[in-house]
């Protein structure tokens, strides 16, 4: 016990409070004020997310990667003040990071695309997008996958990583879409006629938004037909009411009107 209490040891222990006292100090005072500048971030982050309508699920994501983020980055600076060397534990730390970063590399992507997707919302749920041939209406934006269900009730489960890199056609996003029709009619039949007919119709039908002229033209000779070109501008919700409308219209009275829809023919010419 006497040995402990000598001299040599008190100074040993005052030189070492006289050393590390003032870091000490410092480092906590440092850490003191830097939990506060993390806290008024956080209230920021947070103020920042509910002015640009980020999804709800997303903000408490954001808010903790910021926070452990910052945390981190806080305790090692004061450890590196108060004089404990960081350079071996922060090796460790990356090595380590690097081995699970691989190990679950897929996995990572999709849900970085997942939160990208539910950032910048390239589409939202009850959206119809087309993927790859893949129509369906987006019912679910997971973390890892997206989830649609198409016309026929089909489930189809996309990852996002997939979805963020490929071309995704979204037919929601505007608030008007233009239908295109090609109907045919025969050689010698009369083209006004079926111009009228059609202008005509587009008139009758309210679903059809007047404030953009519509277009009847003839798109095409082709061999066994003259293709006529209809264009006209609809609200997206009624696109395919008005396209198949239209078709049963052409179908059903183009013939009581004279004109007729031809169908692909060969003559062939036998010569003796």
């Amino acid at each position: 016990m006497s040995d402990i209490l000598s001299p040599d040891n008190y100074t040993f222990l005052l030189n070492i409070l006289i050393e590390y006292a003032p870091k000490i100090i410092l480092g906590f005072v440092f850490l003191f004020f830097g939990l506060r500048i993390i806290r008024r971030l956080l209230n920021i982050l947070d103020n920042f997310l509910k002015s640009k309508n980020i999804d709800e699920s997303l903000r408490p994501f954001f808010k903790s990667l910021l926070s452990i983020t910052l945390q981190v980055a806080l305790i090692i600076s004061v450890l590196s003040m108060i004089g404990v060397e960081m350079t071996s534990f922060l090796a460790i730390l990356g090595a380590a990071g690097l081995a699970i970063g691989l190990a679950l590399k897929d996995t990572l992507q999709n849900f970085a695309a997942g939160v990208m997707i539910l950032f910048f919302k390239p589409f939202r749920v009850g959206d119809f997008i087309e993927y790859e041939g893949t129509k369906g209406t987006v019912k679910e934006i997971q973390i890892f996958n997206s989830v649609l269900t198409t016309v026929d009730n089909r489930r189809v489960i996309i990852p996002n990583g997939i979805l963020q890199t490929s071309i995704v056609i979204n037919y929601s996003s505007e608030d008007i879409r233009r239908i295109i029709w090609t109907f045919s009619i025969a050689y010698g039949d009369d083209f006004n006629k079926a111009k009228t007919i059609l202008l005509k119709w587009i008139d009758e039908d309210d679903r059809i938004l007047k404030d953009k002229k519509p277009m009847v033209v003839i798109s095409e000779l082709a061999d066994s037909s003259v293709n006529i070109m209809v264009r006209a501008w609809v609200k997206s919700e009624d696109f395919l009411d008005v396209k198949f409308k239209f078709n049963e219209k052409v179908y059903e009275e183009f013939p009581q009107n004279g004109l007729s829809i031809p169908f692909p023919q060969l003559d062939v010419n036998i010569k003796k």
